[in-house]
């Protein structure tokens, strides 16, 4: 599975950005999917993760109630929707697919995307 993942920008405090991840390869709906970012300095972080149907998902506790993430898997693309964004939400961040869903560590995750920026301004 090849992943690329786009989106991300600089945005105000309070402001949302939606990230995509297209995937290309076969059986897209047979991978988990989890977004990881990755803030300046600091070590990688798991955000969510959607099971391969969309119907479980799973969230850091920090964007919880802030962030959804989706999927189509007629387009092959899972998606991270950020509202209310805030400045320790600047990182770059990474989709990734796992063979299960539940993975929250890096090591779970056998296919990344390159990472995205995302800058929030205060």
């Amino acid at each position: 599975v090849q992943l690329q993942a786009s989106g991300g920008g600089l945005v105000q405090a309070g402001g949302s950005l939606r990230l995509s991840c297209a995937a290309a390869g076969r059986s897209f709906n047979n991978y988990a999917m989890g977004w990881f970012r990755q803030p300046p300095g600091k070590e990688r972080e798991f955000v969510a993760i959607i099971s391969g149907g969309g119907g479980l998902t799973y969230y850091r506790d920090s964007v919880k109630d802030r962030f959804t993430i989706s999927r189509d898997n007629g387009k092959n693309t899972v998606y991270l929707k950020m509202n209310s964004l805030k400045p320790e939400d600047t990182a770059a961040y990474y989709c990734a697919a796992a063979q299960r869903y539940g993975r929250t560590t890096s090591k779970d995750y056998g296919y990344w995307g390159q990472g995205t920026l995302v800058t929030v301004s205060s």
